[in-house]
């Protein structure tokens, strides 16, 4: 069964946005979860009963979580476009909709449309989960380790027969929500390197060596404060907005954009406008 990587992705990256919320933003107290809570759960219920009056007679009662679904991703993207003509009590209400939205989207996935499951797989998955809560614990901060188990996980869902959008979900919330470095120890280093680079004068041989090298420090003490949580999500956004959304839309619509790209790739006319970029 092909399933394409694109939308794992997104929900990976919802998955961040939805654990991030949780420790910090518009999910974080119940009295500020509820109504974008409420909202969304309306969202999903009424689409539902409509669509279960009108078919219950018509054998299509299966297709129930179409109308259900909300294309909430592309409602933000529309908001984003509309910059500050939009209130930001609207795109706070909206941005906390989507998550809940999110989340119950997600688990009907995983409950409702999983079939043939491979224990197995889905054991070995949960073990993969597992790694990466214990990188988390002992205190592992690079991203590049979570990519690689996240990958792995993927793997193992996509064979297991589990909907691979919930492996994207459970390993978003494995990713550290924690700092490598102090806020006063990354001042502390932070000022050490600056002084470095302003007692570096013109006039030595080595000056744009030393320069380049307190310029790297401050560079790393910068990333150690930084948590992976904001790091993966700084670096999948504009790759899920520019490219996986834009070709989701597309696809999800019956445009076909694979079918037609290598041959016009291939093509003089389309060489001629790569060379020209």
């Amino acid at each position: 069964m092909a399933v394409p990587v694109q939308p794992r992705v997104f929900f990976f990256l919802v998955g961040l946005e939805i654990k991030r919320e949780i420790l910090t933003g518009e999910l974080s107290s119940p009295k500020r979860a509820a109504l974008p809570f409420a909202a969304a759960l309306g969202g999903v219920v009424v689409p539902t009963l409509i669509y279960f009056a009108v078919n219950r007679h018509s054998g299509a009662d299966q297709g129930w979580a179409v109308p259900m679904a909300t294309d909430i991703a592309f409602a933000l993207g529309v908001l984003a476009v509309l910059g500050d003509r939009i209130s930001i009590t609207l795109k706070v209400f909206v941005t906390a909709l989507a998550i809940v939205d999110d989340i119950v989207a997600v688990l009907i996935v995983a409950i409702f449309y999983t079939s043939g499951i491979s224990f197995k797989s889905l054991l070995a998955a949960l073990v993969g989960v597992g790694f990466s809560f214990l990188a988390n614990r002992l205190g592992v901060r690079k991203p590049v380790v979570y990519v690689f188990i996240g990958i792995f996980v993927w793997l193992a869902t996509l064979k297991s027969g589990v909907h691979a959008t919930i492996a994207g979900i459970m390993l978003a919330f494995t990713i550290p929500a924690e700092t490598s470095l102090e806020v006063s120890e990354f001042l502390n280093a932070s000022r050490e390197a600056l002084q470095r680079i302003a007692g570096i004068s013109e006039g030595d041989n080595d000056a744009r060596q030393r320069r380049e090298s307190a310029a790297y420090e401050l560079e790393r003490q910068s990333e150690r404060l930084q948590t992976p949580l904001y790091r993966i999500e700084y670096g999948l956004q504009p790759w899920v907005s520019l490219v996986i959304m834009p070709v989701f839309a597309l696809a999800n619509a019956g445009v076909s954009v694979l079918g037609k790209l290598v041959p016009a790739l291939a093509s003089t006319v389309g060489l001629g406008v790569l060379l020209g970029l």
